[in-house]
């Protein structure tokens, strides 16, 4: 209906009466209790009527963008004023996407003007970013056809509409843990980065403590376990319990949980920073410097935090009574081994990060993309539980690749807080885990270790939805 009056209108492209009676014609139907104002329950309702497609939030953003008088609706100056300013940068966007001024789109200039923000998408990606649009069948969109998709479409320049692309899972673009997801200007301006920040940290909160008992018999079986001594998941837990009682299982998950606010604000800081200094074009960041900006910034998160980390396994693999809380365990590190202590096991901590995000992000694309080709037929959409499937098998193919160094880290850091023991230096604890263990001693612990990584996506997934329900953010 809306793409019929839009074409009505366009025929008499010199006359400015067609245009106006479009938006009289769209706010009449839109205003169903006749009181001379559209608010965000009619809009929604109108649009929903019409058959157009918006995000959660889109009809809200609208009335407050237009609302001048604060009243909660727009009257038809108002509602007719953010059209007319919405349309003028919608036909902007339109001119940068038709880079041969034919006045159509097709799959080749979708894919070149992604190309010059360092976005690289394959034809059938560009296809299916086309056919979301495409009312002709034409397999290219005109401007009717752009100005019809996107008018009641809060995004206006280019940037916002790839954000709305990726969201709607229209494109993908991938997402990695070790990479932070960017944020518009508009959402830097009006501080709704913070609010995924916290609604993120929330998330990883509470899927770290509901997952803090595999976490610590992970630990456990890394320091612990060997050839001579296995312990298995049922002994490893009975042994804590009997140790310490079942809130033994928690110990070390205060300082986990603590340290997510700071990685990811340092993380976050560290990507916008080094991302200026890598692009190699003013203004464009390609998809393999968003990559290694991504992975500098998880290097400089660790970094900045890594004393928290030896904290952990320091207070995870405790026995009761060492140690009355944090602040005690750090003063008596601190006391008998020095500031060198703090960074135990840097090295091979730093070392896995890069192998382990190139691998999860490769492979989940990879399986991703295997999964639209082969299987998808009306919706570019996979799901959530194809989504849940591919990260856990990414984010298992990564452990597989960097679970030994995060083992030599974890058993350097433990070997500090035992008097006498002998401080081996990455090469030479690998060359005496091989030798009396062999390979798959390398391995210890990774049977919990990969019994967490459902849960925890699960949960985090769970949590963090909640949370930006909760919040106020859009979809």
């Amino acid at each position: 209906m809306l793409h019929t009056l839009i074409n009505a209108a366009d025929s008499h492209p010199h006359t400015g009466s067609d245009a106006s009676k479009t938006y009289e014609d769209l706010f009449e139907k839109l205003d169903t209790n006749k009181d001379g104002k559209v608010d965000v329950a009619e809009l929604r309702a109108g649009l929903t009527s019409m058959g157009i497609t918006f995000r959660k939030g889109a009809a809200q953003k609208i009335i407050s963008s237009g609302d001048k008088d604060k009243d909660l609706g727009l009257d038809f100056e108002e509602f007719s004023k953010y059209l007319k300013d919405h349309e003028k940068k919608l036909r902007l966007t339109f001119k940068s996407l038709d880079k041969n001024n034919d006045g159509r789109i097709d799959h080749m200039e979708v894919r070149q003007s992604l190309a010059d923000l360092g976005m690289d998408i394959n034809q059938e990606e560009a296809k299916k970013i086309l056919q979301s649009i495409d009312v002709d069948g034409t397999m290219t969109v005109d401007w009717n056809e752009w100005k019809a998709h996107f008018l009641f479409n809060p995004a206006t320049n280019l940037q916002e509409i790839i954000r709305y692309w990726k969201h709607s899972t229209v494109l993908d673009i991938g997402d990695s843990l070790t990479i932070p997801d960017e944020f518009t200007e508009e959402e830097k301006t009006t501080g709704i980065w913070w609010k995924q920040l916290s609604a993120g940290a929330m998330a990883g909160a509470v899927s770290r403590t509901g997952t803090a008992p595999l976490d610590r018999m992970k630990v456990f079986m890394q320091v612990h376990s060997t050839k001579s001594n296995k312990i298995s998941l049922v002994g490893g837990f009975k042994q804590m319990l009997k140790e310490g009682g079942a809130a033994s299982l928690w110990r070390g998950n205060g300082i986990n949980v603590l340290k997510i606010a700071p990685e990811t604000a340092i993380k976050f800081m560290a990507y916008e920073q080094y991302k200026k200094l890598l692009s190699s074009d003013r203004g464009k960041v390609r998809t393999h410097e968003r990559f290694i900006a991504g992975s500098l910034a998880g290097a400089t998160a660790q970094t900045a935090i890594y004393p928290m980390e030896v904290m952990k396994t320091r207070l995870t693999l405790r026995k009761t009574g060492q140690y009355t809380g944090m602040f005690d365990c750090a003063k008596k590190i601190l006391q008998k081994e020095g500031v060198k202590a703090f960074y135990k096991g840097y090295l091979p901590n730093i070392l896995g990060i890069i192998p382990y995000a190139g691998i999860d992000l490769a492979v989940y694309e990879s399986l991703k993309n295997a999964w639209l080709a082969n299987y998808a037929k009306d919706s570019a959409n996979p799901g959530i539980l194809v989504l849940l499937g591919c990260g856990t098998m990414s984010s298992t193919c990564g452990q597989l690749t960097s679970y030994p160094l995060a083992l030599i880290r974890t058993r350097m850091q433990a070997a500090a807080s035992i008097e006498g023991a002998e401080q081996m230096s990455m090469n030479r604890m690998v060359k005496k885990i091989v030798e009396k263990e062999g390979f798959f001693g390398l391995y210890r612990g990774i049977l919990p270790n990969f019994m967490k990584v459902i849960p925890a996506v699960s949960i985090s997934y769970v949590v963090y939805e909640y949370m930006r329900s909760g919040l106020g953010i859009q979809k």
